[in-house]
């Protein structure tokens, strides 16, 4: 233990608070890549198309992912990579955390939740995923686990292309019975359950996002998403078909207590159902960027900085720009994640640079953590481009509320 907490003092200090973190690949054994996250094109089954494609990318994880049977014990997480004694050495950020996490992410944090509550992810798929949902507190409870809100964001510099089907469909159509929904999964193993259509697709647009709260239906399109969650992998999944390839009935019940299972009226109560059948859903739940602060000013001072997810007291994020050329020192209320899609320069004494092309396995230079005191400082950002603008997402935990600026 002596050892580790060695390690990432190291980290600490060679960062002046901020740690690197390492690529973190995720597979998923029902998606088919969409081959735009920068992973090589030969390495989108490096861990055999037994266990699928890899088509997300976490960060500053602390969350196992949930794959089932055969899953690795650290897959989903995020390594903090350092040097100590002239040797790069890695642990797992949920290691530095348990050890030492009043320096990494705040003493709030630690004392209410005692972990980092929250991660995020790219997920890019060929063809939409399935109409599926995820689990509030109570029900998660009956499974071990806790409820999983989300959001998403797309950005620009990743969706060069839109994919198969850049829409996505939320909830049900008002109206919506739930006998009509229970009616579909007893079609669950019969062919196309038919579930979409009871919903309602919405055409997703490059620079903006959705707030989607534990309980809403949802069926993601094929657009490169960034995706700010809770600290929780737990769904459920609705649809039987999905762009013709059936859906194994084991995700409709992965997280259905086993005395539940065949219960179809008690799986179509996870459902929050007055949010699937809002016919305002969209005014509720469309995410615009919205500017911390005043847009002249901001160009001034050589950057432009917007919250891009917010509306959960469990996550936010800002897009972050640093003005070609430019140097600027922002200050932040809590410890964040970074990931740096556009661009290169320096976050603190770090150099960072966006992804072009990554061998699974290799080492990057786009992804970070500011620990709790270097954010609430604040982090000098040097762009050493004088022509492309530095570009980085930037994912919160809780505790922000009441932020002057940050929306509801």
């Amino acid at each position: 233990m002596d050892k580790k907490k060695e390690v990432v003092r190291q980290a600490l200090a060679d960062g002046d608070g901020i740690l690197r973190l390492a690529p973190t690949w995720v597979p998923r054994a029902f998606c088919i890549p969409g081959g735009r996250l920068k992973l090589h094109p030969g390495d989108l089954y490096a861990l055999g198309k037994h266990r699928g494609g890899i088509d997300e990318r976490w960060f500053n994880s602390t969350t196992k992912a949930d794959n089932g049977p055969g899953t690795p014990e650290d897959e989903g997480l995020s390594y903090i990579a350092a040097e100590s004694r002239g040797q790069e050495q890695r642990i797992l950020l949920k290691e530095a955390v348990e050890l030492m996490g009043d320096e990494i992410i705040g003493q709030q944090l630690m004392e209410e939740y005692g972990c980092w509550p929250t991660f995020s992810k790219f997920f890019d798929n060929h063809a939409p995923l399935p109409h599926h949902v995820h689990l509030n507190d109570e029900h998660a409870a009956k499974v071990g686990s806790f409820g999983k809100p989300e959001a998403y964001y797309f950005p620009p510099q990743l969706n060069f292309t839109k994919g198969l089907f850049p829409y996505t469909f939320f909830g049900l159509r008002p109206g919506t019975s739930k006998e009509q929904v229970i009616d579909c999964l007893r079609r669950f193993d019969a062919g196309d359950n038919k579930i979409l259509e009871l919903s309602q697709a919405y055409k997703l647009e490059p620079g903006t996002g959705w707030y989607v709260p534990a309980g809403l239906l949802h069926a993601p399109g094929t657009l490169v998403t960034y995706e700010p969650q809770r600290a929780s992998d737990v769904s459920l999944v609705f649809q039987s078909v999905v762009w013709d390839q059936p859906t194994p009935r084991e995700l409709l019940v992965k997280d259905i207590p086993e005395k539940y299972r065949h219960d179809l009226e008690y799986i179509v109560s996870v459902l929050d159902w007055e949010a699937n059948v809002d016919p305002y859903l969209a005014k509720r739940y469309f995410l615009q960027p919205v500017p911390v602060k005043d847009m002249e000013e901001m160009q001034s001072e050589g950057y432009i900085e917007k919250w891009i997810v917010y509306g959960s007291e469990f996550f936010s994020a800002k897009e972050l720009t640093v003005l070609p050329g430019r140097t600027v020192t922002i200050r932040d209320d809590g410890a964040y994640g970074v990931i740096v899609v556009q661009g290169r320069g320096r976050i603190g004494p770090l150099a960072v640079e966006a992804a072009t092309m990554v061998r699974y396995g290799q080492m990057t230079q786009d992804e970070v953590f500011v620990t709790y005191h270097a954010a609430r400082e604040g982090v000098t950002i040097v762009n050493e481009s004088r022509t492309e603008d530095l570009v980085m997402l930037k994912n919160f935990g809780p505790g922000l509320a009441g932020v002057p600026g940050l929306p509801e």
